[in-house]
């Protein structure tokens, strides 16, 4: 999908949550290792830790990433994003001793709406091992969390 589609109708509003998905330049699985899987995720919890969004649920697949997030005051979406996947790229390629595209531009968003059920949303995006037939139960697979654990 072309980059402009996928700017076309984004509203970005303080405290609006957000599902998010990013997925990994050319759909490489980068993460089904578990080392460079805590890289990406000690960027989000350090964005989650810096208020610059409350992290609600997230798992994180071998390809790509689905988030459930809260913006907070003076964040905008797109910058957040842009932030934390130049900080998680800048991570994983010091790791791997290299330099180039680690996400595909760009990113999907769905703003919830009032009426959404967000454990529903949530459940729908830790359950993603499991419809993708990696694990055969959640407690399996390492990469996820939720708040309402």
């Amino acid at each position: 999908m072309p980059r402009n589609d996928l700017l076309k109708g984004r509203v970005s509003l303080p405290g609006q949550i957000y599902h998010i998905t990013i997925c990994t330049d050319q759909r490489r699985p980068w993460f089904e290792s578990l080392e460079y899987s805590r890289l990406v995720i000690g960027q989000m919890r350090k964005m989650h830790d810096e208020k610059m969004l409350h992290s609600m649920a997230w798992v994180l697949m071998p390809d790509h990433l689905h988030w459930l997030l809260q913006l907070t005051e003076n964040n905008e979406l797109s910058a957040v994003i842009k932030r934390f996947k130049g900080s998680a790229a800048r991570a994983l390629n010091k790791k791997l001793g290299r330099s180039g595209a680690i996400w595909q531009r760009g990113f999907y968003d769905h703003a919830l709406r009032r009426e959404d059920d967000i454990r529903q949303t949530a459940r729908y995006i830790v359950a993603n091992p499991l419809r993708a037939g990696i694990v055969d139960s959640i407690g399996a697979y390492p990469h996820w969390d939720a708040i309402w654990l």
